[in-house]
């Protein structure tokens, strides 16, 4: 059953809740739509446009009556969390299936790319390769950096460069992609990586600009300048 409707029959459903409220009482969350449902009942948002999911009345019924008996299996802060995943992960779904030639030739890439020579592979997917081994400090989490940089995409295409403003950039650790966030940290100053990022430690399902494409994979040729003192 589709939006349309909806609200009516959760009205008449709380209208005769003397009658009906024993059937209710005994519905259960089975599935994420049904979770969903019932949250939407909770936080009684049945007037939302939510005409491409296939709601439940009953269970929006069960979650606007339980809340109103004070006793419902979700609050409501939980059912505001709920629907705030619900509907992001559904919109990375609508993005994956938009960009899967973009994610499929990623994963391909940074399949192929992990049996280089040279190319090491982290916990977390990250991939780099040493060009220069510097000799100074490794940067923390707490640092700021100068660096020189180059980023492309897998098929070579230049998207961003420091080379071309002639000045390096300056940055916290913790204030960029998590690729990079946690490739800075392996680097001593005076290094030169390369960074080979799947779209998890990138822009993900987002993308950036119109360059990066939600689910791309990013090169970046990194430089480590220095640590920015305190």
């Amino acid at each position: 059953m589709k939006f349309k409707g909806i609200i009516i029959a959760s009205a008449l459903l709380i209208a005769f809740s003397a009658c009906s409220q024993t059937g209710v009482e005994k519905l259960k969350l089975n599935s994420g739509i049904d979770s969903l449902s019932y949250a939407i009942g909770v936080l009684n948002q049945v007037n939302a446009d939510r005409s491409e999911l296939d709601l439940n009345p009953m269970l929006m019924a069960k979650g606007m009556l339980d809340t109103k008996e004070g006793k419902g299996i979700m609050n409501e802060a939980a059912a505001n969390g709920y629907l705030a995943v619900f509907m992001r992960n559904l919109q990375e779904e609508k993005s994956l299936e938009q960009f899967r030639d973009v994610s499929e030739a990623g994963v391909a890439f940074m399949k192929e790319n992990k049996e280089k020579e040279g190319v090491i592979t982290t916990e977390s997917g990250l991939q780099y390769k040493v060009i220069l081994m510097g000799d100074g400090p490794k940067p923390t989490l707490q640092d700021e950096v100068s660096v020189h940089y180059t980023g492309t995409l897998i098929d070579g295409s230049k998207f961003d460069s420091s080379y071309d403003g002639g000045e390096p950039a300056q940055f916290p650790v913790q204030g960029v992609i998590p690729g990079w966030t946690e490739g800075l940290q392996l680097m001593p100053v005076g290094s030169k990586f390369m960074f080979y990022v799947p779209s998890e430690l990138g822009y993900g399902s987002q993308g950036a600009g119109g360059l990066i494409k939600p689910f791309a994979a990013l090169i970046f040729e990194v430089e480590l300048l220095e640590i920015i003192p305190d």
